[in-house]
């Protein structure tokens, strides 16, 4: 890959190769280090500011204190060893000239009169969540850095653009690329629902994942685990004191990444909705949340059915059931929750829901009533044309809010693998077919993840980023830096987490048909191989295939050597072992044909008998059945491409095919 797609995490990479001998800033025209989720705006402004042993940190009451503690951590990981702290009075009263053997970094509101002069002219959007940022070394000038946020959100993004513009500048020192920024986000909401079925996350995963959305840009977490209990069937129950102590800890994490931590509450599978116990029960369990310092809240209703009511009072009180009846009181619910718990609490975000019809374009008496009766703050929740949509157009996102009477807050299903057809799969394909400019007609969009939280990082790490600029959002592009963002920048895990996220690359639906291909890298590859071998030149086919090969039987030991995050290798150590197999019985095998195609049939059928060996112990892996609703499975790996190119090659073997 190359040094553009390296994403330098907050900790120092361990580089594979020399950095910059000199010190020097680098000249304006130099390349800038990739930065995810793409700015709206970033440019080259003046040359790198070298990171100094000494810096000072200027803030004031106004300043975030999340990004200011970020800041500090990521100045100390790449060299300064003594950060001072000032305000902008003392700052001014005793300013850096030429020279000084220290740094200014300025953290605060846009407006702040030092920040704004030291942005010179890089405006901070006004627009919640905007930020302005300026790094530049002129020769006359003493160095500073200035972050300035629209708001709190916008400074502590502006520290997380930073973090990403460290590069090496010669021997241990580090330099900030010199940039000029304008950024804002194009969706207000952006980030997961833990929505799945299964085994829901622990406690520490999800402590994990707030730090991870924080560097990502995503605002939003929505704690809606199918099973957990206390979500839907025991919802009328409060929480245990162990169990609320654990929300609370996630609140405060999420909080201080920026994250909105929104709690769902899905009492539809057992509701009176014309029972004002069942509405005061689920206003105490909103409650005890909101005393932890939540603020975000949402009623689920999907996968439930309208054909029949939970009590004889709602036949009374809304008809027989059917479409509108069910839409009619899941709307006096939702307008009860929004006008009088939402409404009555300061702080509180507009509720959201979930509607039972959630997946298709079709008018039906059910969004009938919804569109002309709920209140027009609910937030209303939508999955595209399907359960599993393979892509969301912005035709399709402007049809669906014009049924629901507002614009819609996408819920998609991508990567979940809680269904059928992912049973035995990682699902590592970027996140992709959403088209750019859905962000006019999105309140935003949440991914549902998998039950393996650290593998769903890939394709989190792209919704995050579409989300916050869809225009200029490129999937292939993002697939790398998600890679070497999960392996710290180390340039040889990130190649190997490519090669098995290849292997992991089908995305399936509900049908027969996936939305993503399998391995589309070795595919090409095995075209290109029968190519060469049909056309004669069967040495080079062996050798650019086996090459190849050799990658993935090899990738999994690199995963698994310390510069990938732990987790990620935890999530995927089922499928590790068995690509190690694949990766082997596909070497074996292009031995063999080439000891066929040299005319050493002894050789050729031996390797070939330890290829199969090989593919029967990788088919005989089971992958750990307490992780997912479809329990104990064979992991796929390459499945229809590097099985299939096995099964080809070995008929070939048995065809005796020396001449093609």
């Amino acid at each position: 890959m190359t040094a553009a797609a390296l994403v330098l995490s907050a900790s120092p990479p361990t580089p594979d190769s020399s950095p910059p001998q000199d010190l020097a800033a680098r000249p304006a025209g130099s390349a800038l280090p990739a930065v995810h989720p793409t700015p709206q705006s970033l440019t080259r402004a003046g040359s790198d500011v070298p990171v100094t042993r000494r810096a000072v940190l200027v803030t004031d009451a106004r300043t975030d204190q999340a990004a200011a503690a970020r800041l500090r951590e990521l100045l100390r990981a790449h060299g300064a060893t003594s950060i001072d702290t000032a305000t902008p009075r003392q700052a001014s009263a005793a300013p850096n000239r030429p020279g000084d053997a220290s740094l200014t970094v300025l953290l605060g509101p846009a407006s702040r009169p030092d920040i704004a002069e030291a942005l010179d002219g890089t405006r901070a959007p006004e627009r919640a969540e905007g930020y302005a940022l300026s790094a530049r070394s002129e020769r006359r000038a003493p160095d500073v850095i200035a972050l300035g946020g629209h708001d709190t959100a916008g400074q502590f993004y502006a520290v997380q653009t930073l973090r990403q513009l460290f590069r090496p500048a010669g021997g241990h020192r580090w330099s900030v690329a010199g940039v000029q920024a304008a950024d804002f986000p194009a969706m207000p909401l952006r980030g997961t629902i833990e929505g799945f079925y299964g085994l829901p996350w622990t406690h520490q995963e999800r402590l994990d994942q707030m730090d991870f959305y924080g560097d990502v840009k995503a605002n939003t977490y929505i704690y809606a685990p199918k099973d957990d209990p206390y979500h839907r069937g025991k919802w009328r129950e409060p929480y245990p004191a162990d169990k609320l102590k654990e929300l609370g800890e996630l609140v405060g994490r999420a909080s201080a990444n920026h994250v909105r931590f929104t709690f769902a509450v899905s009492p539809g599978e057992s509701i009176c909705y014309s029972d004002a116990a069942d509405r005061d029960a689920l206003k105490t369990k909103l409650q005890a949340l909101y005393d932890l310092g939540t603020r975000a809240f949402s009623i689920p209703l999907d996968d439930i059915s309208y054909t029949r009511w939970n009590c004889d009072g709602d036949q009374a009180a809304y008809g027989a059931p059917g479409r509108a009846a069910a839409a009619a009181a899941q709307v006096d619910l939702l307008n009860d929750i929004q006008r009088n718990f939402i409404a009555t609490h300061e702080g509180a975000q507009p509720l959201q829901t979930v509607p039972t019809e959630y997946g298709d374009l079709t008018d039906t008496a059910y969004k009938q009533a919804i569109r002309a009766t709920l209140d027009p703050a609910v937030v209303m929740m939508w999955t595209g044309t399907d359960v599993v949509p393979p892509s969301i157009t912005g035709a399709q996102a402007e049809a669906a809010s014009a049924l629901f009477g507002r614009k819609v807050f996408v819920w998609d299903n991508y990567p979940v693998n809680d269904y059928f057809n992912t049973s035995g799969r990682l699902l590592l394909a970027p996140y992709d077919k959403r088209e750019a400019g859905l962000s006019g007609h999105l309140s935003g969009i949440v991914a549902n993840p998998m039950n393996q939280p650290y593998a769903s990082k890939v394709a989190v790490f792209g919704a995050a980023a579409f989300a916050w600029n869809d225009r200029a959002y490129q999937a292939a592009t993002n697939w790398h830096g998600a890679m070497s963002y999960l392996a710290g920048g180390d340039r040889a895990a990130t190649e190997a987490l490519l090669v098995l996220g290849d292997l992991e690359h089908l995305a399936p639906t509900f049908g027969a048909t996936p939305w993503q291909n399998q391995a589309p890298r070795l595919a090409a590859r095995v075209q290109e191989f029968w190519a060469d071998w049909d056309g004669g030149d069967r040495d080079r086919a062996v050798r650019e295939l086996r090459g190849y090969a050799r990658s993935i039987q090899q990738a999994p030991a690199t995963i698994r050597g310390g510069a990938v995050q732990q987790g990620f290798v935890t999530d995927a150590e089922d499928w590790l072992d068995a690509t190690v197999l694949w990766g082997e019985a596909a070497v074996k095998m292009l031995d063999a044909l080439a000891a066929r195609n040299h005319g050493d049939e002894e050789r050729a059928g031996t390797l070939a008998a330890a290829s199969r060996e090989l593919q029967d112990r990788a088919k005989a892996i089971r992958t750990v059945p307490a992780r997912n609703t479809w329990g104990e499975a064979q992991p796929k790996v390459g499945d229809g491409v590097l099985d299939t190119f096995l099964t080809q090659a070995e008929a070939r073997l048995a065809e005796g095919d020396s001449a093609g």
